[in-house]
């Protein structure tokens, strides 16, 4: 646990950077210089190209992770062959996207024509990263997360930032912005080639035949398996925004997009944890270690709950203030209950710990292309049936129930099959604290206008009040009691 602790931490120091700069660049830079339609294309070719990555990776992220404690004498040979098979996989996905380029454009053409033109810029977004996924990947198998987090969240924001700051300089054209995009997408994959080269960690090796009999086969079997498994929740993810442009136009996306943006920082702090915490469960099931696996779930649970709370309050109760200093507000916030129901999606997911990954490196992992064949087409019948009555609130919406859905399925599940459950009284008592600040914090300063002085004042007080009833209700009280003894330890 203390190798995770000291990964996760760095992972999250990186996360929350990106966050800033990535504030930054959603709510204040890019709603400055782009009209909310050229932000909606910004922000679809981007969602486009992300949602076809899985696809293109065949599931080997997940593959590298689990059959990398098997193969680790062979684990140079092991990366070249996932790389190849990446490129395999990329080619694929961009043969069938031309095969079907009529269907796309019948579906963008009425409300979002734009788009049509930088299918190009689509394609050349998800090869490079899927490329980076798979060295993302490796460099997770040697518990290596804090860098490659620091290109994928700060390194890559950064660049973003720097792109749209050139075109408000006039010195590159729109379409060249959006082209632009696969240059820092390029930038990125190269910073994390050279990175792993430093430590020793990149190596090409074309021998394939060291691997034991029927090693590959298993592995693309299962590879392809967890494919199909783990789409759901990107789909959840982003065919809300492809549908709201396709359904609703441009600007709708750009609104929705924001108000995403929002809301998805509350799950940082388990993305974090996610990434460290895989290889881990791997190796747990590889050597059948299921009461470390259940502790751990049970560790996450609360742990990554009591921060994405914490955050969740925070944004909501200062959804007007947050939105007061974006650019054009009156346009944007029209989004804020977008914030509410993704953001309490992202609570939902997180409150049911690591069962997806639990799920993944299980023998039970097939089960996930049940769970996602359900959730896949829960989510577009959803996003069908909400967005024309409700508009952009339809799509979150259809998201938090989607996502709601998803995890209780794979909660019971894991269950049944595993015997394990993530839920003590510690996670009760934080929900308990959470609805106690929200509603102490409202009657408060109900007073207070929207501004810099009600974010202060406001944050200040449900931190104090939430940390108060943490140490209060005894919550998490073995990690309390360790914080305190390092914390003595510091004394002189």
């Amino acid at each position: 646990m203390r190798i995770i602790a000291k990964q996760s931490i760095l992972t999250t120091f990186s996360s929350y950077l990106g966050v800033l700069i990535g504030y930054f660049n959603v709510l204040w830079l890019l709603p400055y210089v782009l009209d909310p339609n050229q932000l909606g294309l910004f922000r679809t070719v981007q969602d486009m190209a992300l949602i076809l990555v899985p696809f293109a990776q065949l599931g080997l992220g997940n593959g590298i992770t689990r059959f990398y404690p098997k193969i680790r004498d062979h684990q140079f040979s092991f990366f070249t062959m996932s790389l190849l098979l990446s490129l395999v996989g990329a080619f694929l996905v961009a043969i069938l996207f031309w095969l079907f380029k009529h269907y796309l454009i019948l579906a963008f053409a009425a409300n979002s024509p734009e788009v049509i033109d930088f299918f190009g810029v689509v394609l050349v977004l998800m090869l490079f990263s899927v490329l980076n996924s798979i060295l993302d990947a490796f460099s997770r198998s040697f518990l290596e997360i804090a860098v490659p987090t620091f290109f994928r969240e700060v390194f890559l924001r950064i660049l973003v930032s720097i792109i749209v700051l050139l075109y408000f300089l006039n010195w590159i054209q729109f379409e060249k912005l959006i082209w632009s995009l696969a240059l820092i997408y390029l930038a990125t994959l190269l910073g994390m080639m050279i990175y792993m080269i430093r430590l020793g960690i990149f190596k090409i090796n074309f021998d394939f035949k060291i691997f034991p009999r029927g090693f590959i086969n298993e592995f693309l079997q299962y590879s392809l398996i967890t494919l199909l498994g783990t789409t759901g929740s990107l789909l959840i993810m982003k065919i809300d925004s492809l549908m709201v442009a396709s359904m609703l136009g441009l600007d709708a996306n750009a609104i929705y997009s924001i108000g995403f943006a929002i809301a998805i920082v509350i799950e940082m702090p388990r993305r974090a944890v996610s990434q460290v915490v895989m290889p881990v469960v791997a190796e747990y099931f590889a050597k059948n270690e299921i009461d470390k696996i259940d502790r751990l779930y049970k560790q996450v649970a609360v742990h990554q709950l009591l921060i994405c709370l914490l955050l969740f309050l925070g944004i909501w109760a200062n959804i007007n203030n947050l939105y007061h200093f974006i650019p054009n507000k009156e346009v944007y916030e029209t989004g804020k209950w977008v914030v509410f129901w993704i953001g309490l999606g992202k609570i939902i997911d997180i409150l049911f710990s690591i069962n997806g990954e639990i799920i993944v490196y299980s023998r039970y992992y097939v089960f996930n292309i049940t769970a996602t064949m359900v959730m896949s087409i829960m989510v577009i019948v959803l996003n069908l049936w909400l967005i024309p009555i409700y508009g952009i609130e339809g799509a979150a919406i259809a998201s938090f129930l989607a996502m709601g859905s998803y995890n209780i399925i794979k909660y019971y599940y894991v269950k049944i099959r595993l015997n394990l459950d993530p839920f003590t009284w510690d996670v009760l008592k934080i929900i308990v604290l959470g609805i106690f600040v929200f509603v102490a914090q409202y009657y408060s300063l109900v007073w207070m206008d929207a501004g810099f002085w009600d974010l202060i004042v406001r944050s200040a007080l449900i931190t104090i009040l939430y940390i108060g009833g943490v140490y209060g209700f005894k919550i998490a009280e073995k990690s309390q009691n360790e914080l305190i003894q390092k914390i003595k330890g510091l004394r002189p």
